[in-house]
């Protein structure tokens, strides 16, 4: 038999199984299990490979002491294979998990638009999205939702509230809700249809400097953040907040590297399969800027941490090796690898590792992983330099221009969270339930309160003893935390995203460190000098100079 005639026996018997993922019930009602029809099929043609592997199948079907349906025997050999790739990456999703994977990545769903959580064991909107149905209709937030179509509960927990509301667009839904002010239930039917979660929250604070943050790079996120930077005329400084992105779709993030470079510069290397089904056939490929930067003169300093990955990272990396950006935080997670999706029967899709990305100056972003998703550490760390010439660390993700730590509780701090967990109270749900008091108060006076109200705060501090906490354990710094979460609650349900984000900055040394630098820099060759003055790993500030732009 030939190299090519037995890949293709091969390949043939891993469509066969994944064909038959899902078809266990239909076929067991044949006259013969899918191993017999398989061995009668295959015969002397099968490789010898996939004779062991069908007859390993029939043996444990029919000798094994546990026994399983045919359907399940398909599943675990599928995980099997899936396993054994030592691919961290690999799996195969079934169609719920498609549908929860699409929604993530585009940030689209069928509905009416709210955001719901549970306050005082009722579910309540907590926001009513722009441009949306429920915005349409009239739904407040503050609403408490008690009845969705024909069913009329209190108890609901969110998941229920949201799988009822939840719906194919163009179909209709009937929200009943308890408004404050109004003795009666107020009904509202609403058409549901898609809605669209922005993946860019985009505020001014402090002295002006420009803050973007970006949780996922979802479809239209590059055009979002393209108008927020047509916006930016004569900006001090723009902080682009890349933790926590998980990253998202490789062609956004190349737009989105592609709104801050000069046309021509690379973007992204990529090492991957030539053509599928080839063996050991692999080629590199380039993609460059097609764009004139949006603001080629403002210093920009981009955030990122070990939850930043995938695409997140080709966009600091792209900027960090250009000269484009100071990265500050830390060593971003290093999922530098392409990852193709290939249909499947049944509605389910596989996920593979095919390819491998590397920065503009050829550091690569994939930080090697055991199947288990376990790091694997290098013996060295090899170092790069940007295109100026300043060092860079390579070896696996985004190492930053500075490393800063994130945010960690005080010895008194974890005293007093110990405590509450150890009481059992919902202090999340507390905080936000006293804090949406003090919103709605605000509303109805149209003042927007510089902190949160001393007495609010004493009023929480007795609920919590009430409910088991002990008194000592609310300390003077536990108090000044209690403050802190409730002034960002606060600010959040009141849509001051400026003055929660300032609020954050109290405890996020990262962001903190980035406004500082700002406030010091009026050029990115400023920005550059100062990190290494603050011990950066970076080379010679003159050198970066050189890029001004």
């Amino acid at each position: 038999m030939t190299q090519s005639a037995s890949s293709l026996r091969r390949s043939s018997l891993f469509l066969l199984l994944v064909g038959l993922l899902l078809g266990g019930s239909a076929l067991e009602a044949q006259q013969f299990t899918p191993f017999e029809r398989d061995q009668r099929t295959q015969g002397s043609q099968a490789s010898e490979e996939s004779d062991v592997f069908l007859g390993a199948l029939q043996a444990i079907r029919q000798h094994a002491l546990t026994t399983h349906a045919d359907s399940v025997l398909w599943e675990m050999a599928i995980a099997g294979l899936i396993r054994e790739l030592d691919d961290p990456y690999a799996t195969v999703l079934t169609p719920d998990e498609v549908a929860a994977f699409e929604e993530e990545s585009t940030g689209n769903y069928a509905g009416i638009g709210v955001q719901i959580t549970e306050l005082n064991e009722q579910v309540t909107i907590t926001a009513v999205f722009r441009g949306t149905p429920a915005e349409g209709a009239g739904l407040l937030v503050g609403d408490r939702i008690i009845g969705v179509d024909e069913e009329t509960d209190r108890a609901w927990t969110v998941q229920d509230a949201s799988s009822r509301i939840r719906g194919e667009r163009g179909t209709s839904v009937r929200v009943v809700v308890e408004r404050d002010g109004i003795s009666q239930p107020i009904s509202f039917d609403i058409e549901r249809d898609q809605v669209h979660i922005p993946a860019v929250t985009a505020e001014k604070i402090f002295e002006g400097f420009d803050y973007v943050h970006l949780d996922r790079v979802a479809r239209n996120s590059a055009a979002e953040v393209d108008s927020v930077l047509s916006g930016l005329s004569g900006s001090p400084g723009l902080i682009l907040d890349l933790r926590q992105n998980p990253g998202g779709y490789l062609d956004e993030s190349l737009r989105l590297a592609d709104l801050f470079l000069d046309r021509g510069d690379p973007l992204v290397r990529t090492r991957s399969r030539t053509t599928p089904g080839q063996q050991n056939g692999l080629s590199e490929e380039t993609a460059y800027s097609r764009v004139t930067p949006r603001i080629p003169d403002v210093p920009i300093i981009v955030l990122v941490d070990r939850f930043s990955a995938s695409a997140s990272e080709i966009i600091a990396g792209a900027l960090q090796d250009h000269d484009r950006a100071v990265v500050l935080g830390e060593r971003t997670f290093g999922k530098g690898t392409v990852q193709s999706v290939v249909p499947l029967p049944g509605g389910r899709l596989i996920r593979l590792t095919s390819g491998e990305w590397f920065t503009p100056q050829g550091r690569s972003l994939n930080r090697p992983r055991d199947r288990e998703g376990r790091v694997i550490e290098p013996d060295s760390i090899p170092e790069f330099t940007s295109r100026s010439g300043r060092r860079l660390l390579g070896g696996g993700g985004v190492f930053p221009d500075l490393e800063i730590a994130a945010d960690t509780f005080s010895s008194e701090e974890q005293r007093f969270l110990t405590a509450v967990a150890e009481a059992e109270i919902p202090l999340m749900l507390r905080l936000q339930e006293s804090a949406f008091e003090v919103a709605q108060s605000a509303r109805e006076s149209g003042v927007t309160p510089e902190d949160f109200p001393a007495q609010r705060l004493e009023d929480l501090k007795a609920v919590l003893i009430s409910e088991g906490l002990p008194p000592e354990t609310i300390t003077t710094e536990a108090t000044e935390y209690l403050r802190f979460r409730l002034e960002d609650f606060l600010y959040a349900r009141l849509e001051r995203e400026d003055l929660s984000i300032e609020v954050k900055s109290r405890r996020d040394p990262v962001l903190s460190a980035a406004v500082e630098f700002l406030r010091a820099a009026r050029t990115q060759g400023d920005l550059f000098a100062e990190v290494e003055r603050a011990g950066g790993v970076g080379g010679p500030a003159q050198q970066a100079s050189n890029r001004e732009r």
